[in-house]
Formats: structure tokens, C-alpha cells, sequence
């Protein structure tokens, strides 16, 4: 397994624009170039929107072929999500992996954002999404879901990531809890955040992050505009797990659909 370079895309969103969005995304990739991996907001087509009816696109709809053509000209997988609407009329907010060989695969957001009604407007995912790039084992997860160890737990991942709409108030638990995922789990965490007032007038700094096995910063964006890497270390990993498997005492568990 060799070393992964992750670019975090921290950006303010036009609310419910998705032209708009796109292209200012076009304008940002480039700076991506060299990473293996390219992580941008949640909902990064339209803000957190809860208007599905008005913004979804249908399954490996045209935000798709924008992804896969973005990974093959960086020779790096890129992900975030947008509001889908699925085969059965159901909405759906879901990540999208897209990778430069043309892999597509999703994961439907598990935990629905209640304090805003997210979960009258969209049905929750049943699925976790574990894959394998480049030789690391990653989980992709979405904003609220950070909230919920069980449902993040990894022992058996590299790199737990997190794509986000995380408002300020609440930008101390967004920035504790990623640092306690990688440490619970033996891993890398990653966390990408907007930044910039929504619709609702909701404030986001930013503070994407990545943290190491340790509960280290890696690189912390703070509020700035940009594509910020980092690298992660294969045989730091590793190395820390072999010095300290607290993952051979983890407990068995099943989680109820």
C-alpha cells in the first residue's frame, strides 16, 4: 500500500444553482491535480436543500458524468454528494464515488438531519459503502452520520471520510468528533465542510480537516477558499497499528435496518 494524497475542496455554495456550482467547481479541480483522492462538500450541487422535488437529478444522472469526466482528467477519484431522486420516487441526499476508470458506485446518506426536517423530505439509506482505491480500504460517510459511532465504526478502513453542510455553531463537535472517529477506529478520518451562508441564512466556516490515527491534524483549512492537501502515510498507519491493535478487543455488534 502506498502513501494517499487527499485534496480537500472547501468552497461557498449558490444556493440551489447548480450551473453556478459546476462551475465554480471547474474553476477549483484544477488545483486537485496530484491527488489521488478529490473530496468536496455535501450537496454541493444545490446547498442543503429541502426541496428535493425542485433540484434531484435521476440515478447517474448528468452530475455523475461530470464526476467520472473530472476524475479521468485528474487520474483521482472524486466524491460529494447531491439530491437524487431513485427509481421508486423516493429522494434521496447520495454520495457519489466516481473514479478515472469509470467506477461509479453511492452510498444514500443513513442518518437524516431531523432539526431541519431532512427526514421528511428524504428516505434514509440501509447500505454502508466500503471500497478499496489504490490499495486503501475507505468508508465515505455524510455529515450527520458523523454523530453516530456504530454506524461509522471501521476497524477494518484506512481512511473514513466525511462529506458536510456542518453549521458554526456547532463547529467545535464537528472538529472533535472527526479527531475521535480516526482514534476509535485506528484511521485516517477526513472531514470536508462548506463555508458561506445558506439559504436559510445558516453560517459554515469551514474547518475542513484531517485527522490522523492519533487524533493529530493533519491540515485544517480553517475558513479559506481553496483545495488543500495532505498526505497520508501508509507505514505510519500501519506502524501504529501494530504497536497498539486495540482493534483485535473491538466488539462484535449488528445494526437494526
Amino acid at each position: 500500500m502506498k502513501d494517499l494524497t487527499v485534496a480537500l475542496v472547501q468552497s461557498a455554495l449558490h444556493w440551489e444553482d447548480r450551473d453556478a456550482n459546476l462551475q465554480d467547481f471547474d474553476a477549483l479541480l484544477p488545483a486537485g491535480q496530484g491527488a489521488d483522492v478529490v473530496i468536496l462538500p455535501e450537496m454541493f450541487t444545490t446547498g442543503f436543500s429541502m426541496t428535493p422535488e425542485r433540484f434531484a437529478e435521476p440515478p447517474n444522472g448528468p452530475t455523475t458524468d461530470w464526476m467520472l469526466g473530472h476524475a479521468r482528467q485528474l487520474d483521482a477519484a472524486i466524491t460529494g454528494s447531491v439530491i437524487v431522486r431513485k427509481d421508486d420516487g423516493q429522494f434521496v441526499n447520495r454520495l457519489y464515488w466516481a473514479q478515472p476508470d469509470g467506477t461509479l458506485l453511492h452510498y444514500d446518506k443513513r442518518h437524516l438531519f431531523r432539526m431541519v426536517g431532512e427526514h421528511e423530505h428524504y428516505a434514509a439509506g440501509q447500505e454502508p459503502l466500503a471500497l478499496t482505491f489504490r490499495g486503501w480500504r475507505i468508508r465515505p460517510l455524510i455529515c450527520y452520520d458523523l454523530r453516530f459511532p456504530a454506524w461509522s465504526r471501521a476497524t477494518d478502513t484506512d481512511l473514513l471520510l466525511y462529506v458536510a453542510n456542518w453549521p458554526t455553531p456547532r463547529r467545535l463537535h464537528w472538529l472533535r468528533l472527526l479527531a475521535a472517529r480516526g482514534i476509535e477506529n485506528l484511521c485516517y478520518c477526513a472531514g470536508v465542510n462548506r463555508i458561506g451562508d445558506d439559504g436559510r441564512g445558516a453560517p459554515h466556516p469551514g474547518d475542513s480537516a484531517v485527522f490522523d490515527f492519533n487524533g493529530e491534524a493533519l491540515l485544517d483549512a480553517g475558513e479559506e477558499d481553496g483545495v488543500f492537501h495532505t498526505t497520508l502515510s501508509a507505514s505510519e498507519l500501519n506502524s501504529y497499528r501494530e504497536r497498539f491493535p486495540a482493534w483485535r478487543d473491538a466488539d462484535q455488534f449488528t445494526i437494526a435496518p
